[in-house]
């Protein structure tokens, strides 16, 4: 699954360690937590998957979620 936003964007180079961590900000925006990458990685994680992002500072970040197929049940 793919999807995209045409936010901020993060500076990936800068915060590559921290990506996912959390409580991790990226911008100074006062309603910031930190949590929803956080959650996202450990639950697709939970389910054998992978998360990844790509993300240009100003543009907007594209995230791709990668399913283990034998966990989704039809």
């Amino acid at each position: 699954m793919t999807f995209q936003d045409n936010g901020l964007g993060i500076d990936t180079e800068k915060y590559k360690d921290q990506l996912f961590g959390m409580s991790k900000t990226f911008h100074k925006n006062n309603d910031s937590r930190g949590l929803g990458l956080y959650i996202t990685k450990t639950q697709i994680e939970a389910m054998n998957g992978i998360i990844e992002l790509e993300s240009t500072v100003g543009t907007g970040t594209t995230f791709k979620l990668y399913f283990d197929q034998k966990v989704i049940k039809n």
